[in-house]
């Protein structure tokens, strides 16, 4: 199968040139090892059936010997070892070089108290499913880099329909299912009920678990606790305690099943008090679906709820934009009751705020919050907002006359530059810049044949970084030149 270019791969390379080693988590299945695979240059599958016992006497002799390899060198699913972590920081620590190794896993594990943090020397790389401009859903026509920057053009617009939306829902995100329409999630879901909650070596109830997933599929998108969750499902009448449900929420957390959204703590202009519950979400909404077993034409004939997985959607893909741009997403919610899905905050303090609506008609109500937001809080100490948007289900993407964005979320991405270094590359730039690129690159006349290199940048003025080096401004491409 032919590999899709997935965002996470710059922010890879990026930190192979900065780290000796780089750890990638994130839930099962979504393209973890085979990204890895693109930049490794050896690697060792710890849970390879014809070798798996044979490395677990490797490692209980001397766990060195597994990290043999041309670098960088891949371990796949690590955690089945936890004896290799030490071993990699060791390394790094020893040959005080960069882009040794890649660590990939499902499950964060709890490390023994004598194991060292790994801080320095193993980087942390966070993967999520596919977001729609990854799975070729999103024209990518309003990049939320650019969303950033002062003056930056919002246009563009999608066809998606509310059935398609409701059919991505059911879908999912992992490579391996984009061509279908959700059968394959029924035994993803199973899956991880049946092994992959036990692997921490701790016998947990499977009825429970599925209980509790149903629950959090109920009130996704919400700032449920857990005293909900535990009526939810019955609690003290099936036999369960708070302090269990607590531990089985964070295996589900260890399995990146969930991942739930901090709450955003600005500096405000009133005495608003900010609420600090968590926002529940799971990893992907196509598991919240197959937990309410719900299909797409259920959804379509419920709102609502279509509007809750929409919303979780939608966070997905921001979390995957917001991380490219070096941020990290929050919500925000106060005692008067004014909330804003998210918060985007970028590494050197800009954010921007953004509401989610499945329906074009809630537009007007979003962006009014959006504005009592801005105006509460203290922007002598946090600064203005880069900007303000409402995500929507399609549409178009515009300006309001109140600075407030509308974007459908068939339009979204993360920069604006393409991916270079793809063969895909090429098709999905500005007309001028293919032209320049195909009359003078090999397959001229025929952009989608082109491979872009180091000519190809210099005459189109974009910047040459392997894959995306997005300012988040175009630049005009120079004349052309007579290449030697």
């Amino acid at each position: 199968m032919e590999y899709r270019p997935r965002i996470v791969d710059r922010q890879l390379q990026r930190k192979l040139k900065a780290s000796g080693a780089v750890q990638i988590i994130g839930p099962k299945w979504c393209g973890k090892t085979t990204t890895a695979e693109q930049v490794a240059r050896s690697s060792i599958y710890m849970q390879d059936p014809d070798n798996r016992e044979r490395y677990r006497q490797i490692a209980e002799l001397k766990v060195s010997l597994l990290l043999e390899g041309e670098n960088p060198r891949l371990i796949d699913e690590w955690q089945t070892e936890p004896r290799l972590w030490d071993a990699v920081r060791m390394s790094v620590d020893r040959r005080q070089e960069k882009g040794l190794y890649i660590l990939t896993g499902s499950v964060v594990v709890a490390r023994p108290d004598d194991s060292h943090s790994g801080a320095g020397r193993i980087a942390k790389l966070v993967m999520r499913t596919m977001s729609l401009y990854e799975s070729g859903d999103s024209s990518g026509e309003v990049s939320l880099g650019g969303l950033f920057e002062p003056g930056y053009t919002v246009e563009g617009s999608s066809d998606i329909g509310i059935e398609d939306v409701a059919g991505l829902v059911v879908r999912g995100g992992w490579p391996g299912y984009l061509d279908g329409d959700g059968e394959g999630i029924e035994d993803y879901c199973q899956a991880i009920l049946d092994a992959e909650i036990q692997i921490d070596g701790v016998r947990r109830n499977r009825g429970w678990m599925e209980s509790i997933m149903r629950s959090l599929s109920r009130n996704i998108s919400t700032q449920a606790p857990n005293t909900t969750i535990l009526a939810d499902i019955g609690g003290e009448d099936v036999g369960m305690t708070a302090p269990t449900l607590a531990k089985y929420l964070a295996a589900l957390r260890d399995v990146c099943m969930t991942e739930d959204m901090p709450a955003w703590s600005p500096h405000l202009r009133s005495k608003s008090v900010i609420r600090t519950s968590d926002t529940r979400y799971l990893s992907d909404p196509a598991i919240a679906a197959y937990f309410l077993g719900a299909t797409a034409k259920d959804l379509v004939m419920d709102p609502e709820t279509l509007g809750l997985l929409f919303e979780c959607m939608a966070v997905r893909d921001l979390r995957v934009y917001a991380q490219a741009n070096r941020g990290r997403v929050f919500h925000y919610r106060d005692n008067t009751g004014l909330e804003a899905d998210c918060v985007i905050s970028l590494w050197n303090g800009r954010w921007g705020a953004v509401e989610i609506k499945l329906g074009l008609g809630s537009v007007d109500a979003a962006a009014e919050n959006l504005l009592k937001l801005r105006d509460r809080v203290d922007t002598d100490r946090m600064g203005e907002p880069a900007f303000l948007a409402v995500v929507t289900s399609t549409g178009f993407a515009y300006t309001r006359p109140d600075g407030v964005h509308v974007v459908p979320i068939g339009c979204l991405r993360d920069r604006w530059h393409p991916r270079c270094g793809t063969l895909q590359c090429l098709r999905r730039i500005p007309p001028r810049f293919g032209e320049i690129a195909a009359s003078r690159l090999p397959g001229r006349g025929r952009p989608d044949r082109a491979v872009p290199g180091p000519k190809w940048f210099a005459l189109t003025g974009i910047g040459s970084c392997g894959a995306c080096a997005c300012t988040g401004r175009p630049r005009r491409p120079p004349p052309p030149r007579r290449l030697r």
